[in-house]
């Protein structure tokens, strides 16, 4: 009875495995598209991939292809303040340095086109008055 425990143990492993190649493959293949490179990350694919559409949606809609690093840092903020909660931050821009502390599964850093994202969530704590 064991042997067939461990196997069954075995196969359900390969087939996650293969499961899990797959969804990265597709992952790439639509991160590819959208001409986004994740630098570092601590955070479900999920909420990668609604960050990754909206910032391409609103790099796309910005008047003659000029960056408004500002604009987009406040729309992503926003966007994931009112999705995901409150004490997310968004630092937009070609070139710039950081050293942050964030939440767990709260994290992440890409570039799209010549543009790198920084965005991340901090845990919020009420004041003791």
């Amino acid at each position: 009875m064991e042997g067939a425990e461990e196997e069954l143990e075995r196969r359900s492993k390969f087939l996650n495995s293969l499961i899990q190649k797959k969804k990265d493959v597709e992952h790439k293949k639509q991160n590819d598209s959208m001409n986004v490179r994740v630098r570092a990350s601590d955070m479900p694919s999920a909420l990668q991939n609604h960050a990754f559409r909206f910032a391409r949606d609103n790099l796309d809609s910005m008047a003659s292809g000029k960056l408004d690093s500002k604009r987009l840092a406040l729309a992503l903020k926003k966007e994931f303040d009112s999705t995901y909660g409150p004490a997310w931050h968004c630092i937009v821009g070609k070139s710039f340095g950081s050293y942050v502390t964030h939440s767990v599964g709260g994290f992440l850093y890409f570039s799209m086109d010549n543009v790198y994202i920084l965005l991340f969530k901090t845990a919020v704590e009420p004041l003791d008055l």
